[in-house]
């Protein structure tokens, strides 16, 4: 199993933060490579569009509304693994209510692909998404 995490700081409360993401269905309203999601089986399964037309299905497997977190794995994408899970969570950042603090991370195995280049596909799309959230939240 291979696995990678990124963080950043967003300028925003972590309860704004949390509105704007915590949405199982809500990519779209901050994340611009996937700009379309379908919500299924009542909201417990997403099936998301990228740019390029590809389809990504997912599944909610945990959501904690208190604690500003949610996990999920992938049932169906254009990727090189298999048996992926990923959480996104929002934390507080002690002493300010102006910022959050937001983790990205997963642990998947690759499949036809090595850990390295797994570990990399996945830091660039967090990375990446963690600054359109940034990027959003400062508009």
């Amino acid at each position: 199993m291979a696995s990678t995490s990124v963080s950043r700081t967003v300028p925003a409360s972590p309860d704004r933060v949390w509105n704007l993401i915590g949405g199982f269905d809500a990519l779209p309203d901050w994340l611009p490579c996937i700009p379309a999601s379908t919500p299924l089986e009542g909201g417990r399964v997403r099936r998301l569009t990228n740019p390029d037309g590809e389809v990504i299905i997912e599944r909610l497997l945990d959501f904690n509304e208190a604690e500003r977190h949610y996990s999920y794995a992938i049932l169906q994408a254009p990727f090189p693994v298999e048996g992926y899970v990923s959480t996104l969570r929002v934390h507080a950042v002690p002493g300010r209510d102006d910022i959050a603090e937001v983790q990205w991370s997963g642990r998947f195995a690759p499949d036809n692909a090595t850990d390295d280049e797994v570990v990399a596909l996945f830091t660039g799309i967090y990375r990446d998404g963690l600054d359109a959230l940034h990027q959003a939240l400062s508009a």
